[in-house]
C-alpha cells in the first residue's frame, strides 16, 4: 500500500536525524559550477538559501484529473487511476477506462482479464495507441471502444460509484453507461512545475531529464523518480531510482574532492 510505504519511508528518513522542512516551495537552483564555493545553491520562496554537496530531485507525478462532477465525490470508491494496484477489487464487474492512448488501452486488455466488461471511452475520433494494443484490444470478446466521447460527469449512489456519463461529440447526445468503477488514464503529470524558471532541462511534458546514473544537466544536481524520464511509474521502479540517484550522489562527491 502506497500511502503506509510512505509512512515507513519517513518515519526511517526520522531516524537518521534529516531536517524536514515541509511547506517550502524552491524558486531557483543553480548548479556547483554557478557558484564561488562549488555548492549547488536552492533558494526557496521565502528568500532563504540553501548549500549543499549535491540535490536529489524527487517530486513525483499526480495523476491528470477528468476534473468532472463526481470524480473528486467518488475517488477510492469507483473512481481510480491505478488499474494494477485497483483492478482486482473490481473483479467481475463492469468497469470504463478512460484514456485511448498507450496506456488506457494497456489498460483495459489488463483489465478484461478480471472484470466482467471493459468500456474504453476516447475523446479524440481515433485511438492513439500502438495498433498492436488496438488489434489486441478490439480481439477481446468482453471490451467496448467509445470514440469522439467527451467524459461529463461520475454518477453514484452516494456509497460508490454507479455510472458514467458521457457526450457524443458528433452529435451532443448525453449517454450513460452503469458500471462499478471508471480507471482515469490521461497521463501524468510531473510535480515540476516550480523548476521551469530555472537551468534543470525539462521534457515538453515537464519531466525532468536524466541520464542512466540519475543526472540532470545541472552539475551536482540529480533526480529519481515519476518526475524524470524513466519508464514505467510505479512505485517499486522509483524505489529503487532514489538509491540509483543516491548512489549517483555519493559517488559524484568523493570524485569531485567535495
Amino acid at each position: 500500500q502506497g500511502p503506509k510505504f510512505s509512512a515507513e519511508m519517513e518515519a526511517h528518513v526520522r531516524e537518521y536525524g534529516v531536517d524536514i522542512m515541509n511547506l517550502q516551495r524552491v524558486s531557483d537552483i543553480k548548479g556547483a559550477d554557478e557558484t564561488a564555493n562549488g555548492l549547488v545553491e536552492v533558494t526557496l520562496e521565502n528568500g532563504a538559501k540553501l548549500e549543499s554537496k549535491t540535490v536529489i530531485l524527487s517530486t513525483g507525478a499526480r495523476w491528470r484529473e477528468m476534473n468532472v462532477p463526481g470524480e473528486q465525490e467518488y475517488k477510492t470508491r469507483g473512481v481510480a487511476y491505478c488499474p494494477h494496484c485497483d483492478g482486482p477489487l473490481f473483479k467481475g464487474k463492469r468497469v470504463a477506462v478512460i484514456g485511448g492512448g498507450n496506456s488506457g488501452v494497456e489498460a483495459a486488455i489488463d483489465l478484461a482479464g478480471i472484470v466482467e466488461h471493459v468500456t474504453l471511452v476516447e475523446f479524440d475520433t481515433k485511438l492513439r495507441a500502438d495498433q498492436v494494443l488496438q488489434d489486441k484490444l478490439t480481439s477481446l470478446p468482453n471490451t467496448t471502444v467509445i470514440k469522439n466521447a467527451l467524459s461529463t460527469e461520475v454518477v453514484g449512489d452516494g456509497k460508490q460509484v454507479t455510472a458514467l456519463k458521457y457526450k457524443d461529440r458528433a452529435t451532443d447526445e448525453e449517454h450513460i453507461v452503469e458500471l462499478a468503477g471508471i480507471f482515469v488514464q490521461i497521463g501524468l503529470l510531473p510535480n515540476t512545475d516550480f523548476l521551469k524558471e530555472t537551468q534543470v532541462e525539462l521534457t515538453n511534458r515537464g519531466e525532468i531529464v536524466i541520464n542512466d546514473r540519475n543526472e540532470t544537466n545541472v552539475k551536482g544536481v540529480f533526480a529519481a523518480g515519476d518526475c524524470t524520464t524513466v519508464p514505467y511509474k510505479q512505485i517499486i521502479i522509483a524505489t529503487g531510482e532514489g538509491a540509483k540517484a543516491s548512489l549517483s550522489a555519493f559517488d559524484y562527491i568523493i570524485r569531485s574532492g567535495q
